[in-house]
């Protein structure tokens, strides 16, 4: 009998897991990265904070502020393409907040690195809205790279996924033979080295995102009380380090799957062998977000969620602080 390919998937070493609190290492550069509205979510931070986020790295989403603070929109124009996404518009709010100091300026974007990802099998969010999203970050005069010529459903794409490559389902990890976190990175940080396939040198630390959240309660937020942060073991020891925010999927967060996407997306490998802290924050499901999505529609209820001052994203820039970003 064949054996399916899914079970050929190596097996990522996993990190010693330790409870603890945030703290200041040695950053260097801030970095962000997410998959579907991990993805929206990577774009609002980005945005809104490029005088500190020097790039991204964003699988299967739609350019910033998509969603409009609608959530008809949000189904309809930006997963997927009944509706217009607004192109223009979004380019024109972007420019006008910026001029009123709700997010950072605009010229911070121009020459900043993009990876931008799209599965050819990945119907949740149409290809036409991600490609929005690459003219959204070129009208800025970012630097994109875009690999559309995967196979893949929707899904982050890693060496570790436990599902095959074309298909949607939970966890959301996807092994296609490919190793695009290895073009992500080079792509942010100009070359990399190969990650370590053995045992990882780090400790991935398990902290209250209370601790962090604006209101002082992470639940209230749509998100949970534990969030988790790779530190490499040069990283702890004084070394010069990047931070690469990681941001999951709807369904794919602590809550739905465990560490599946903090252990499998294939960034703590890369992390210890080039001097990167990984920091996943975790969403949850609530009332407004049975889905365990991040807030890139306005679900909490506030229009401010993609600017300065958005819960959530500035629960996770609290993060950032904390860990010297």
């Amino acid at each position: 009998m064949a054996i399916p390919l899914l079970l050929l998937s190596p097996a990522p070493a996993q990190a010693a897991t330790v409870s603890g609190s945030l703290r200041a290492y040695n950053i260097s550069r801030v970095y962000v990265s997410g998959v579907s509205s991990g993805g929206y979510m990577a774009t609002q931070l980005q945005v809104a904070y490029s005088s500190r986020i020097k790039g991204a790295g964003i699988f299967s989403a739609g350019p910033y502020y998509c969603a409009q603070n609608n959530a008809a929109q949000a189904v309809n124009g930006c997963m997927d393409n009944v509706y217009s996404t607004n192109l223009g518009t979004l380019e024109y709010d972007t420019s006008l907040w910026a001029g009123y100091g709700w997010i950072d300026p605009t010229g911070n974007l121009s020459g900043q690195p993009v990876y931008v990802f799209h599965g050819g099998s990945d119907s949740s969010i149409k290809k036409s809205v991600t490609d929005d999203l690459v003219r959204y970050y070129q009208y800025f005069g970012a630097s994109v790279q875009y690999d559309s010529g995967s196979a893949a459903g929707h899904a982050w794409v890693t060496p570790y996924g436990p599902n095959s490559c074309t298909v949607t389902a939970s966890p959301y990890l996807n092994n296609c033979g490919t190793d695009p976190q290895n073009a992500l990175l080079r792509k942010l940080f100009g070359s990399v080295n190969a990650r370590n396939t053995g045992s990882l040198t780090g400790t991935l630390i398990r902290f209250d995102q209370n601790a962090h959240a604006v209101n002082g309660y992470a639940p209230g937020l749509s998100m949970d009380n534990s969030g988790f942060a790779y530190v490499p073991s040069s990283c702890a020891s004084g070394a010069s380090c990047r931070l690469m925010v990681a941001l999951h999927g709807c369904g794919q967060g602590y809550s739905a799957v465990g560490t599946a996407f903090v252990d499998k997306a294939n960034l703590n490998q890369y992390a210890d062998t080039n001097n990167m802290i990984v920091l996943y924050p975790q969403a949850t499901a609530s009332g407004v977000n049975p889905n365990g999505c991040w807030d890139w529609w306005g679900y909490l209820g506030y229009s401010n969620y993609p600017i300065h001052g958005g819960l959530q994203l500035e629960t996770i820039m609290n993060m950032v602080k904390a860990l010297g970003g």
